[in-house]
């Protein structure tokens, strides 16, 4: 499979690193100062660009991809509000397609699936009171977590009582707290917290007078996305539309 990079940092650099492992090509890799390349034979001959960059010119990347007739697969976060309805039409009446994830990892895919299934046991418990942590490097600069985001939407998805998410409080790397604590009893809190070099850490805990229940999920490194964005290329090489880890990895939860 020939691939195309859009972003060359360290997510960048892991994706090509097992891209060739896997007997893949690169063709093509775009970074900040050749843009130009997206215009090139060498970027139009890939079956597939995997993007990995900032979220304000993510969707400007899927267009100029898009242009040349290359699928994408993408992990960047933050253009959905502003741009998810214009993807979701390009993709499923225009023809394109995108894979796109807020974390490729197989792990969090697997725990996006165990919250859906507590959740909605939880459900049944009105004494129980749910709120998510997220824990990333201080290079991060979104917060909360698209990650985050994604799993609140879903558990939120599954609760009654719950009305939507509210961001709480984020710790900076100095220590340094703002925010608060004090949010809706219909809304999930989300707190962030930025240290270190953390590739991330997501919790969502459950809590009532006599006890908690809590699930997480961390990673080691970076290297389990950038394995989860290329089999995602492998995939998407043979799919068309709008595509999520769902199409690619298929868990089966029964209701309770």
């Amino acid at each position: 499979m020939k691939i195309a990079l859009i972003g060359y940092g360290k997510m960048g650099h892991m994706i090509e690193e097992i891209a060739l492992s896997r007997g893949h090509e690169i063709v093509s890799i775009i970074d900040i100062d050749n843009q130009q390349d997206f215009d090139s034979p060498e970027f139009r001959t890939a079956d597939v660009a995997i993007e990995f960059t900032a979220p304000h010119v993510a969707y400007d990347n899927y267009l100029r991809a898009f242009a040349q007739g290359v699928k994408v697969v993408s992990g960047s976060t933050g253009w959905l509000k502003e741009h998810g309805e214009e993807v979701r039409r390009l993709c499923t009446e225009g023809g394109q397609t995108l894979f796109w994830s807020s974390n490729f990892s197989l792990g969090v895919t697997v725990f996006r699936a165990v919250n859906r299934y507590l959740a909605r046991i939880m459900n049944q418990f009105p004494s129980y009171s749910p709120s998510m942590e997220e824990v990333h490097h201080i290079h991060k600069l979104d917060h909360p977590s698209g990650t985050a985001i994604t799993l609140a939407e879903e558990l939120v998805g599954e609760v009654e009582r719950l009305d939507g998410w509210q961001f709480g409080q984020l710790t900076q790397p100095d220590g340094s707290v703002e925010g608060t604590t004090t949010v809706a009893a219909d809304r999930l809190r989300i707190d962030s917290v930025r240290r270190g070099e953390v590739p991330g850490i997501h919790s969502i805990r459950w809590d009532s007078d006599a006890d908690e229940i809590t699930i997480t999920h961390s990673a080691h490194s970076r290297r389990g996305f950038a394995l989860g964005a290329v089999l995602a290329a492998e995939y998407t090489a043979h799919h068309t539309g709008l595509l999520t880890m769902e199409d690619l990895f298929q868990f089966t939860i029964h209701n309770s």
